[in-house]
């Protein structure tokens, strides 16, 4: 059985981890099999736009505790290592993912929803990195993700404090981009993965591309890669397609993906 569940809906594949009796909390085997599905995703050439969510009551409660609490020294980095590279894989999706935050986001859950591009959240979703209660540390990525998202002084005062904070405050800093009530929750983000999908997909893909290299490095290597994607795209029938209904004043493209 897996742990992470595929479905499309026209070109956006919905990916939801089902662990519901232990809040979809992380282990070593759904770690694997959110790998396994996003390899899955990204190889998909009918799949433009990712949703990623939870079943039940949590997006992803956290890392499991249990399985965590015989770590050695050892182990620990191990894992950590682990669900990084996992992590990074999502991160480093061609097709733009989009978390739908529909309950509890902490730990390995907020940095699970940190590694996708967007984020959504319901109103009754919550978030923090509460590791260094339990005697740890962030280890998949919230060190690093959460002071790029929500800036150096906010991200000190969630990991340090081990705080949890709600959806609207979540908002306010910029961790989520909406916030909605539960049963909007899952229409709005395949709305927006939509209005995604409906543009070139190697657009999308390149402009992605530009701006996560780009967060990466000094504006003038950033510019460089601006420019080469912007020529990739020149090269493509999708730029034709897309200019052509421009110049003919027509609302109907039909992108074809190269």
């Amino acid at each position: 059985m897996s742990f992470v569940k595929s479905e499309r809906h026209g070109h956006v594949t919905v990916l939801t981890i089902c662990r519901p009796e232990a809040l979809n909390a992380l282990n070593s085997q759904v770690l694997s099999d959110l790998e396994a599905a996003i390899l899955e995703v990204e190889q998909d050439a009918e799949a433009y736009a990712v949703v990623l969510t939870g079943e039940g009551r949590a997006f992803v409660a956290g890392a499991d505790i249990a399985e965590m609490r015989g770590f050695s020294a050892s182990a620990g980095k191990l894992f950590a290592a682990r669900g990084g590279e996992v992590f990074l894989k999502l991160e480093n999706m061609r097709k733009p993912v989009i978390a739908a935050i529909n309950g509890f986001a902490l730990g390995g859950g907020c940095e699970l929803a940190m590694a996708c591009d967007i984020r959504l959240a319901s109103e009754n979703a919550k978030f923090g990195q509460p590791e260094t209660g339990l005697g740890i540390t962030p280890g998949f990525g919230g060190t690093q993700r959460l002071p790029r998202i929500v800036g150096l002084a906010k991200a000190l005062e969630l990991i340090l404090s081990a705080k949890i904070i709600g959806a609207a405050e979540a908002n306010a800093i910029g961790l989520v981009s909406y916030v909605y009530p539960a049963e909007e929750l899952l229409p709005k983000a395949l709305e927006l993965a939509n209005q995604i999908a409906a543009n070139a997909p190697v657009a999308v893909r390149e402009s992605k591309h530009c701006i996560r290299m780009g967060m990466q490095t000094d504006i003038h290597t950033g510019s460089a890669f601006e420019a080469e994607a912007f020529g990739v795209t020149c090269g493509t029938d999708d730029k034709n397609e897309g200019m052509d209904a421009f110049l003919e004043k027509r609302k109907e493209k039909k992108f074809a993906g190269k």
